[in-house]
């Protein structure tokens, strides 16, 4: 609209595919504005739809230009629009909705919708609703809570001026979503072009956080895309000079097939999360995975693949220049892996598989026993997990017992695997005390009372696990 604002911020147009683009320079605005940061620091991941739930996704058309700013604040957005060989006065004008280009605008439009939607999730009961930018994710169990849930959303964001089309709002599989393919049970990326035409350090840049984008999804270990990560080097120019080299167009091959023939799934609500850490040392990475009863079908008896692949957990390809522990390795996937699946479902792991091998230069269990105890950086990875089985206690209890004898008492943590019926039963026919402090406490909680002598020679009553 018109103004007669003393804000002036420089506009300029620029030729689009089939129209032209106002482009508004916002940055002195930008400058003196408090910045906001960032309130959705990243998008939802859809492997957490359970499977076989239906979808429906809306895309909301220019989302910013239908946000509306403030009466007191729209003036401090003006521009001059100047007339041909200033044949007349130049005519200034203010945005009435929220400008692209200001550094809070994102920022400002993820909170105006989520102020819409959130009345919508706490009357959709089951449904989940996913918001991220301009589009909104609707997934519920059956098709009349979807129908009901889909209808509530489409009114709120009409109530508030949205303008919706209803050939922007997907409703049968497979789903487009923020670059992936959703189908009932699994999760693609959507066709992504690898381009083998490299010339510069840019274009390197461009190919590589496209490739670490997907990776979560398609298992590219940080060693399949090493050769194109090398190409990174040196700190140049972003228009200094690259080529592929022979490896790197191996790797590249190596991705196409990848993105082929792998994919990940969505998740079953009945079953938990696992994780497992992969390979050989130093070229560890991890996987979030279900496992499924295997089903047999009636007609050709084959079993569909129990495991579900959620997603894979990836190394930095920035490691320490120092000497790094291969017990460092493997605590900081678990330390990832265990922060990954706090954002994911609000849930630790059910099971952590570790690899041991008897082979030399892989981790042994006696080995592994060692450094839990020992080690300080897998005890912070492991600090408060409540993964182990009762079951492990036991049996650790018994080789202890075959060892030291067996004691009048223990002192553990009074996590769910010490406090569980089976292991007071288990204590009791031993005839053994259990006392329980601190819960989930990694250090000084493992004590056992012995008997006044435990073996010849020995007259301690204490002993530490």
């Amino acid at each position: 609209m018109e103004t007669t604002s003393p804000w002036n911020s420089p506009v300029c147009y620029k030729k689009g595919k089939d129209k032209w683009r106002l482009l508004h320079n916002l940055c002195q605005i930008s400058n003196v504005i408090e910045d906001m940061g960032s309130l959705q620091p990243g998008m939802p991941s859809p492997v957490m739809l359970t499977q076989n739930w239906n979808l429906a996704i809306i895309d909301i058309k220019d989302c910013f230009f239908q946000i509306p700013l403030r009466p007191d604040d729209a003036p401090r957005f003006a521009f001059s629009v100047p007339t041909l060989n200033r044949e007349a006065l130049r005519k200034r004008y203010h945005w009435k909705f929220l400008p692209q280009g200001m550094k809070n605008s994102p920022s400002i439009c993820q909170w105006y919708l989520s102020s819409l939607l959130s009345p919508v999730r706490a009357a959709v009961g089951e449904a989940i609703i996913l918001h991220y930018r301009d589009d909104v994710l609707v997934c519920a169990p059956n098709d009349d809570l979807l129908s009901h849930a889909l209808d509530l959303t489409i009114d709120s964001l009409v109530a508030a001026g949205f303008d919706l089309q209803e050939e922007k709002i997907q409703r049968l599989p497979p789903w487009k979503y923020l670059g992936l393919e959703i189908g009932k049970r699994t999760i693609v990326p959507q066709k992504l072009v690898v381009k083998n035409n490299i010339k510069t350090l840019a274009n390197v840049q461009q190919l590589c956080g496209s490739l670490n984008w997907v990776r979560p999804w398609l298992g590219l270990t940080t060693e399949d895309l090493d050769p194109l990560f090398n190409l990174l080097k040196g700190g140049e120019e972003l228009s200094s000079p690259r080529t592929l080299t022979q490896e790197a167009r191996a790797a590249l091959e190596k991705v196409q097939d990848c993105m082929a023939t792998r994919q990940a799934n969505r998740c079953k609500s009945d079953l938990q999360f696992k994780f497992i850490i992969l390979r050989k040392l130093p070229h560890l990475h991890g996987m979030i995975f279900q496992r499924e009863r295997a089903e047999k079908s009636k007609k050709d008896k084959d079993c569909r693949d129990p495991l579900l692949i959620v997603e894979w957990v990836f190394l930095s390809h920035h490691q320490s220049k120092g000497m790094t522990r291969p017990q460092d390795l493997v605590a900081e996937l678990i330390r990832k892996a265990r922060t990954r699946i706090r954002e994911l479902a609000g849930c630790d792991f059910e099971c952590i598989h570790i690899p041991i091998e008897i082979n030399s230069g892989q981790i042994t269990k006696a080995m592994l026993e060692h450094l839990i105890h020992k080690n300080e950086t897998l005890q912070f990875a492991l600090d408060s997990y409540t993964g182990e089985k009762s079951s492990d206690a036991m049996k650790h209890l018994i080789q202890a017992f075959s060892f030291l004898g067996i004691p009048k008492s223990i002192k553990t943590d009074n996590g769910p695997t010490y406090t569980s019926k089976e292991f007071r039963s288990f204590l009791q026919q031993w005839g053994v005390e259990h006392k329980t402090s601190i819960p989930y406490s990694p250090t000084g909680q493992a004590i056992v009372k012995g008997p006044t002598k435990i073996s010849k020679g020995s007259s301690a009553n204490n002993i530490n696990l």
